[in-house]
């Protein structure tokens, strides 16, 4: 019988060199709209806490919750997905997600609350439509993968994340720039990120809809039904051996990301409070944020198919560690940097790279689990690793709040060791082990 794979169209070359399979097309469509929708509003929410009133303390902990949201979801999310099948589960995470971004917009219309004498604050409804907003990003982490994973072959899937994820970054990209344009185009921060999060409700809903009418779920594979917390600890005991090493590592790196994540916005409207003056504009530091982040993404979507491709003839644990040297010393060159807008656009540049090595990063995630099992293998790494993430933005928080530089300093720190852990102890995924 003929499979999606023997089809034949106009189309199929350029298929099959970057890996768009059909659904893995679908998905890519839907992941740009939302990235759009992410990268417009996420980014930008610790400003908006810090504008409606919130100390580094209070982002800090909204950090946390992002952590905790975020390895609560995949997990479930994986599990739903094998069960009920991708697109059913995708829907229902992006119409959960498009609700939430309008819930932010509300947020600072709700007059403060006294509760037993408590007063709650506008800042505080931001924290409760988190977790709206991640619904997509998190709960259906499991469905992407399994996507991809079912749709091409084992020694093509840092290729086939390629593709999503150049989807993916073209929205990190166009994201940021928008919401520059929309900051720019308004008198303060608050009215103008009201704007934003009304376009990403509506970028949102156009992924939900596109992906629920034109994903292909007749060859969807599902696996077992959800078993409880003994399938979780099975699961856990099961996982490839060759996860281990890059989960340990892989955790201690996010683990420094995460503490001073929320804090990249706050950095360069606040602490370094840099703008830009050039080529006939004049952007206030939040502007430039977005189009710094726009730079980011420009380097991330140009090195992202070469590095992927460098990855067959390399391996793929060459390309995650430079990925993971990136993401290890940023936070301290950020923190030291001059207050020199190009110094920040240079610096912002290095950082695009370390989103080359994400494709073989996925690939080496989901490449030892079974067919059927995609989204659960995913769902358990990501919940093991988010799980011990969750209180680093709490501590970067609170280090923040005592020193911005003793924060980020520490951040590369631990990043470092992880860098060193998986160069010493990191395995290659057999798949691609005859490149190397």
């Amino acid at each position: 019988m003929a499979t999606r794979r023997d089809s034949v169209d106009v189309f199929d070359s350029f298929r099959q060199f970057i890996g768009l399979e059909r659904d893995v097309l679908v998905l890519s469509i839907a992941m740009l709209a939302f990235s759009l929708s992410f990268q417009m509003t996420g980014r930008y929410i610790p400003e908006y806490l810090r504008v409606l009133g919130a100390g580094a303390t209070v982002v800090g902990l909204y950090g946390s919750l992002g952590n905790f949201i975020g390895a609560l979801y995949p997990y479930p999310g994986g599990a739903l997905s094998d069960r009920l099948g991708s697109r059913i589960s995708l829907t229902l995470f992006g119409t959960v997600s498009t609700a939430g971004f309008l819930f932010w917009f509300l947020a600072p219309l709700i007059p403060p609350v006294s509760v037993a004498g408590v007063s709650l604050e506008p800042w505080i409804w931001i924290f409760l439509g988190l977790f709206l907003t991640q619904a997509w990003q998190s709960f259906g982490l499991g469905a992407t993968f399994a996507i991809v994973k079912q749709s091409v072959s084992p020694n093509q899937l840092a290729m086939g994340f390629a593709s999503t994820e150049i989807f993916r970054r073209i929205g990190f990209l166009l994201g940021p720039l928008i919401a520059a344009a929309l900051l720019t185009a308004t008198a303060t921060f608050v009215t103008g990120f009201q704007y934003i999060l009304v376009a990403a409700a509506v970028f949102g809903l156009i992924a939900t809809v596109a992906q629920h009418f034109l994903y292909d779920a007749s060859e969807d594979s599902l696996g077992k039904s959800f078993e409880g917390l003994s399938q979780i600890r099975d699961d856990m005991r099961s996982l490839p051996a060759t996860l281990r090493p890059l989960l340990v590592a892989d955790t201690l790196i996010r683990f420094a990301n995460g503490m001073v994540y929320v804090f990249f916005v706050i950095v360069v409207t606040e602490f370094l409070a840099v703008g830009f003056t050039g080529f006939g504009v004049s952007l206030r530091p939040d502007a430039f944020f977005g189009v710094l982040l726009g730079v980011e993404m420009v380097v991330a979507i140009v090195t992202k198919l070469p590095v992927s491709k460098l990855a067959e003839g390399t391996g793929l644990k060459p390309v995650v560690g430079l990925g993971f040297f990136v993401y290890a010393i940023f936070p301290v060159l950020l923190i030291g940097a001059p207050s020199n807008q190009w110094m920040l656009v240079a610096l912002f540049a290095f950082s695009g790279l370390r989103f080359a090595g994400l494709p073989a990063h996925k690939a080496l995630i989901v490449g030892p689990a079974e067919r059927d099992a995609g989204g659960r293998v995913t769902g358990t790494y990501y919940l093991v690793r988010n799980t011990i993430v969750i209180p680093s933005a709490a501590l970067g928080g609170w280090l923040y709040a005592q020193s911005p530089s003793l924060a980020f300093g520490t951040a590369s720190a631990i990043g470092l060791v992880g860098v060193v852990y998986f160069a010493l102890r990191g395995e290659e995924f057999e798949a691609y082990a005859g490149g190397i």
